[in-house]
C-alpha cells in the first residue's frame, strides 16, 4: 500500500483585542429591572419539583427503611431536576428530542458504572482544580498589581495552553468558550479561536488500528492508498486522505481519538458537579442555571462523538441541496461508516481563501461570493439545519462554481418556530420596532421569560441605528456582534448554544468573503436574498411576513416594494453569473407569478387588505397612478402578462368558492 503526502492545515491569523475587563465576565450585577424575573427558567423546574415531593412522600410511607426512603427522595429529585433543564432546552428549541444520547443520569451512571471511578475521578478532579486554580491564582495577581490589562495576550495565550493539555473536553469547551461573548471577554475569544485549527495529530499507528477495528477488515484490504500525515486533526478526531481499493474512489476517512469517551463522560461529570455550585451566580449573571449551560454543551459534545449521526447529517444536507447546482455535498459510504471512523468522498477543490486560485480557475468572484452567502442563508432561514463551523478548512470553491462543504460532525437544527422568529426579527429591524425585537430575544431564548424588556429597547435601537444608518455599504456583522457583545455584559442575556454556532457560522463566512473581497458588502448580498425570499416563497408564514413588511402603520408603503423587487432581480442577476447555473441551464428570471396570484386573491377575500390597498391607491385625495406604473415596469420583464391573466381567470372559480365559504363563517360568527 503507497503512501501519499498531502498539504497541512493553513492556520489562519488571529488578531487580539483588549477590553478593560477580566478574563471571565466581571460585569455588575444587573439592573434591579431584572431582578425579580430571574427565576422564570426554573418554573419547569418547580413544577417538576411538586411532582416529585408527592412521589417520595408516597414512596417513604410505603417503604420500611428510611434510608431507602431518603436515596429513592434524592435520586429522583435529581432526576426531576436534571429533566426540567433538558425539557427546558426543548422548548426553547421548539423541538422534542425522543432518543438522547446526553442525560446528567446517564453521564452519572457511566461514569460511576466503572472500578476504580471513584479513584479516577478525585485524581481528575485535583489535575483539573490544581491547574485552573493555579491559572486564576495568576490572574487575581495581575489585578492586585495592576498589570491585569499589560499581560492579557501573555494570558489567554496560556489559557489556550491549559486547555490543550487538559485534553480533547476542554479543548471542546474551549472552542465554545471563543463563541461565548456572554461568558469570556472578546481578547480571549480571539485566542480561544485558534483551537479550532492549530490541535495536535494522534499517533497514524493508531488511527490505523481503530479504523481497522471500526470496519473489521485490514487496512490494505478496504484502500489502496492512504495519506501518511493527516490531512486535518481536530479536538475529537483526524481526518486522512484514501483511495478505495475496489473502486478506486478518493475518499476522506474521519478517525476518532482513542478513548476518547469515557474521557468526555468524566469530565462532564466533574463540569456538571462544578456548575451545581454556580448556579446562584449564573442566574444573576445570565438569567439561567450553571448546568443548562453545561448540559447544552454535552448534548452537543456525545452528539459529535458518534460518527453515524454524522453520516446522518450529510444525508439531510445532501437531501436538502439536492436540486440546487450551486452547492457540492460530499457523498458518504454509510458500508465503511461506525461510531468512530467515517468514510465520505473526497472533494477536490480550491481554499476559499486563496482569490488569485479562485479568479485563475476562470471564476466570477462576485457570483461564487453571491452562491456562498445564498448557501449560508437557506441553511438558515429555509432549512432549519446548518452548518454550525464553516471555518476555511471545510470550505471550497469547485472547478465548476459550486461551493462545497466538508465536516459536517457540528451542525445545529432551528425549529420551524425558531426561522419564523428569526425573520420576524428581519421584518420589525426593517420596520424600526425596537420593542418587538426585544420581545423576539425573549422568544429566542436569549432572555428569562417575564423578563421587563425595556431596558433593552433602547440599547437595540442605539446598535441598529448605528450599523444600518451608515447604509449597507459600511454594514458588517463583526460590528454589530461587538456592540451586541457589550450589551450582554449589561443585561443577563446567554446566548443558546445554537445561536452561538449561528453567529460563529454568519462571522466566519463574512470573514472569508472579506478575505477573498476586502470591500465585500455581506449585507448587500443577504438583503437582495432575503427580498426574493419573501416575494417569492409560497409558504404562508412568509406570506405574512411580506404583508408586514409593505404595511407600516396600515400605510402600504410603494418605495419599500420597489426596493423589494430591485433587490430580488439584483439577486437572480448575480447568482446568474455563476457558471454552475448556466450548464444546468437554470432559469435566470425573476418568477413572480405566484406572488402576484396570491395578492389577487388576497385583494379579493381580505376586505382590510382590500381597504388598505384601496386607501393606498387613493391616499391624499389622489390616484397613485405614477407608483402602480413604477412597479409594473419593474416586473415587466419578469412576468408573462397574458399567462398570468389566464391563470387568474382559471382560479377565480376558487377564489369564489373560498369568499362564500368565508362570508357565510362571518355570518354564522356573528349569530
Amino acid at each position: 500500500m503507497e503512501s501519499i503526502h498531502c498539504n497541512s492545515f493553513v492556520k489562519p491569523s488571529h488578531t487580539l483585542r483588549r477590553r478593560n475587563l477580566s478574563v471571565f465576565d466581571r460585569r455588575d450585577a444587573p439592573s434591579r429591572t431584572f431582578s425579580a424575573v430571574r427565576t422564570s427558567n426554573l418554573s419547569v423546574t418547580a413544577a417538576a419539583s411538586t411532582d416529585i415531593t408527592t412521589s417520595t412522600r408516597n414512596a417513604s410511607i410505603g417503604s420500611r427503611n428510611p434510608k431507602d426512603a431518603a436515596v429513592m427522595t434524592t435520586g429522583m429529585e435529581r432526576v426531576g431536576k436534571s429533566s426540567a433543564a433538558l425539557e427546558q432546552l426543548d422548548i426553547e428549541r421548539g423541538v422534542c428530542i425522543p432518543f438522547r444520547k446526553y442525560s446528567p443520569e446517564t453521564v452519572r451512571s457511566k461514569v460511576l458504572e466503572s472500578r476504580g471511578s471513584v479513584v479516577s475521578l478525585a485524581s481528575r478532579g485535583v489535575e483539573i482544580v490544581w491547574n485552573l486554580g493555579l491559572y486564576w491564582s495568576t490572574l487575581v495577581y495581575d489585578f492586585l498589581v495592576g498589570r491585569d490589562e499589560e499581560v492579557v495576550p501573555f494570558r489567554a495565550r496560556q489559557l489556550r495552553n491549559l486547555l490543550c493539555n487538559l485534553g480533547p473536553s476542554f479543548i471542546k469547551a474551549g472552542q465554545v468558550l471563543a463563541n461565548r461573548p456572554d461568558i469570556i471577554r472578546e481578547d480571549y475569544m480571539n485566542e480561544l479561536c485558534i483551537l479550532q485549527d492549530d490541535v495536535p495529530p494522534f499517533p497514524n499507528e493508531v488511527a490505523f488500528k481503530i479504523i481497522e477495528e471500526e470496519l473489521g477488515q485490514p487496512l490494505e484490504a478496504l484502500f489502496s492508498k492512504i495519506s501518511s500525515e493527516t490531512i486535518a486533526a481536530a479536538s475529537l478526531g483526524q481526518v486522512y486522505r484514501a483511495t478505495l481499493r475496489a473502486t478506486g474512489e478518493d475518499v476522506a476517512i474521519k478517525v476518532q481519538r482513542p478513548q476518547i469517551e469515557p474521557i468526555i463522560y468524566r469530565d462532564l461529570f466533574l463540569f456538571r458537579t462544578l456548575a451545581s455550585f454556580l448556579n446562584g451566580f449564573s442566574l444573576q449573571k445570565l438569567g439561567c442555571n450553571a448546568e443548562l449551560i453545561v448540559d447544552e454543551f454535552g448534548e452537543k459534545l456525545l452528539e459529535e462523538l458518534d460518527y453515524t449521526l454524522e453520516a446522518r447529517n450529510i444525508e439531510d444536507f445532501l437531501e436538502n441541496f439536492k436540486d440546487d447546482p450551486t452547492v457540492k455535498i460530499p457523498g458518504v459510504y454509510k458500508n465503511l461508516c461506525g461510531p468512530r471512523v467515517l468514510v465520505m468522498e473526497w472533494i477536490d477543490g480550491i481554499r476559499c481563501t486563496d482569490p488569485q486560485a479562485i479568479k485563475d480557475a476562470g471564476l466570477d468572484l462576485n457570483g461564487f461570493l453571491t452562491v456562498g452567502v445564498s448557501a449560508a442563508l437557506r441553511q438558515l432561514l429555509e432549512f432549519g439545519l446548518f452548518h454550525g463551523d464553516p471555518h476555511p478548512g471545510n470550505i471550497f470553491a469547485m472547478q465548476d462554481g459550486r461551493i462545497a462543504y466538508v465536516d459536517f460532525g457540528n451542525v445545529a437544527v432551528l425549529s420551524q418556530q425558531n426561522k419564523q422568529i428569526l425573520i420576524d426579527a428581519v421584518v420589525h429591524a426593517v420596520n424600526e420596532d425596537y420593542g418587538e425585537m426585544a420581545n423576539d430575544f425573549t422568544r429566542l431564548g436569549f432572555l428569562a421569560k417575564g423578563t421587563d424588556v425595556s431596558p433593552i429597547v433602547p440599547a437595540l435601537e442605539a446598535i441598529w441605528q448605528n450599523s444600518a444608518g451608515k447604509g449597507l455599504a459600511d454594514f458588517n456583522f463583526r460590528s454589530v456582534t461587538g456592540q451586541f457583545n457589550k450589551l450582554v455584559y449589561d443585561f443577563p442575556i446567554r446566548i443558546p448554544e445554537r445561536f452561538s454556532l449561528v453567529i460563529r457560522s454568519l462571522l466566519t463566512q463574512e470573514g472569508i468573503c472579506f478575505t477573498l473581497k476586502p470591500d465585500f458588502k455581506f449585507l448587500e448580498v443577504a438583503y437582495p436574498y432575503v427580498a426574493k425570499r419573501l416575494l417569492t416563497d409560497p409558504n404562508p408564514a412568509l406570506r405574512e411576513r411580506l404583508i408586514q413588511v409593505l404595511f407600516k402603520d396600515g400605510n402600504f408603503q410603494w418605495k419599500r416594494l420597489e426596493n423589494l423587487i430591485s433587490l430580488a432581480k439584483e439577486n437572480v442577476g448575480q447568482m446568474s453569473s455563476n457558471p454552475a447555473l448556466k450548464v444546468k441551464r437554470v432559469e435566470s428570471k425573476l418568477d413572480l407569478t405566484d406572488t402576484i396570484k396570491d395578492g389577487a386573491r388576497l385583494f379579493l377575500l381580505d376586505e382590510g387588505i382590500r381597504r388598505k390597498l384601496i386607501l393606498a391607491l387613493t391616499e391624499d385625495s389622489k390616484l397613485h397612478v405614477e407608483e402602480l406604473v413604477d412597479v409594473y415596469k419593474l416586473v415587466e420583464e419578469e412576468v408573462d402578462i397574458p399567462t398570468l391573466a389566464m391563470q387568474v381567470v382559471q382560479d377565480l372559480p376558487n377564489v369564489f368558492r373560498d369568499f362564500v365559504l368565508s362570508w357565510s363563517n362571518s355570518v354564522l360568527s356573528d349569530r
